[in-house]
């Protein structure tokens, strides 16, 4: 967003006409939305009906499927909007709808993942201290949490008209040009981006980074049981394309933030074209969530093949995935200490293996 001191800057205006970025975002959003709308509404339909007991993990897993898909409802706004010349005809209610979703969903995403890491850092580095902490009803918790944080920390949008009549294009724009009095001063505008920068994205970036260094060397230090040795090197490989996923999607766009609000707050230049086009990656990882799903769960494989009409997977196969614990890219595991994740009776009957042994 471009917050407009007196009127959009010439880079803002540039960017509102640049061909470049007109092609670019719709072609990318429209990507996302084919891909991510069926994928996670499948991985959705797998991970309620098809997949149990309800762990952490999968608790996390489905908020996050419903934070894509609800990113993805709202891209064929934005795709129009940028095919419609940068022109908002949806009125003012919708674009502060819009706008409000886009970056709850995303900035959820990075909280959310957040919250599996430390669940996956706690049942890999201390999985019987933890035993108390890693139950359904705190993932719940954790995840209307990370909800109420979010709409708190976006309510400045969700109050003010989010459009702007840019005159000397002939067009409004939703979300690209602030309007100055949205808040009352350079300090609260100042407050409020940090707030966006270091409370929804740094701080969750390191400790996610934390957790998953801290998961990988706890698992390359552990002597690896014969059974469990395919599962130990998919969940360190799991656990680096995650970094690698973060980092490619999020970090870029949180950083180019960063420069872009405190050019335009204290030094009055901006570098909004290059945040728009960072904001492209961030919305990539919408999609890549489906298919690690599918490389990483033999329980998602068994069913898409069962979905396609490909059959079973061979028996020795099965034997695997009736070991496998549930991976996903952003989880790296899934069942930890058996009885650890779950709240009520039917643990009770549940055996407990051994440290690591139960964690893959």
């Amino acid at each position: 967003m471009d917050m407009n001191m007196s009127r959009p800057d010439n880079a803002t205006l540039l960017m509102l006409r640049d061909p470049a970025i007109a092609v670019v975002l719709p072609v990318v959003y429209s990507l996302v939305a084919l891909v991510s709308i069926p994928g996670n509404l499948f991985s959705l339909w797998v991970l309620c009906r098809h997949i149990g007991p309800k762990t952490p993990s999968v608790i996390f897993m489905i908020n996050l499927s419903v934070t894509d898909l609800m990113l993805a409802s709202v891209l064929p706004f934005q795709i129009y909007y940028h095919c419609n010349g940068n022109h908002w005809v949806f009125g003012e209610l919708l674009c502060n709808v819009v706008t409000v979703a886009f970056y709850a969903n995303m900035y959820s995403s990075i909280l959310t993942m957040t919250c599996i890491s430390v669940d996956r850092f706690l049942g890999v580095v201390y999985p019987l201290a933890s035993v108390a902490w890693r139950r359904r009803r705190y993932a719940v918790a954790a995840c209307a949490g990370t909800w109420l944080l979010l709409l708190a920390a976006l309510s400045p949008l969700a109050r003010t008209d989010l459009t702007y009549t840019v005159h000397a294009l002939g067009i409004v724009t939703c979300f690209d040009v602030l309007k100055s009095t949205m808040l009352p001063s350079v300090a609260t505008w100042a407050v409020f981006l940090f707030t966006l920068f270091i409370v929804l994205f740094l701080i969750p970036f390191v400790v996610t980074v934390a957790c998953y260094t801290a998961t990988i060397l706890t698992l390359l230090r552990t002597p690896e049981h014969p059974e469990g040795q395919g599962q130990r090197r998919r969940a360190v490989g799991l656990a680096a394309v995650v970094l690698l996923a973060f980092v490619t999607c999020f970090a870029p766009n949180n950083f180019v933030l960063l420069v872009h609000m405190v050019s335009r707050l204290f030094l009055g230049h901006s570098y909004y074209h290059v945040y728009k086009l960072t904001l492209c990656l961030s919305c990539l990882n919408n999609c890549l969530d489906p298919f690690v799903y599918y490389f990483a769960s033999h329980e998602f494989q068994l069913r898409l093949r069962d979905y396609l009409g490909y059959g079973p997977l061979p028996a020795d196969s099965l034997d695997t995935a009736r070991r496998d614990s549930l991976f996903s890219a952003r989880t790296l595991s899934a069942r930890s200490v058996a009885s650890a994740h779950t709240d009520g009776p039917e643990a009770a009957g549940r055996p407990c293996f051994q440290r690591q042994e139960s964690v893959f």
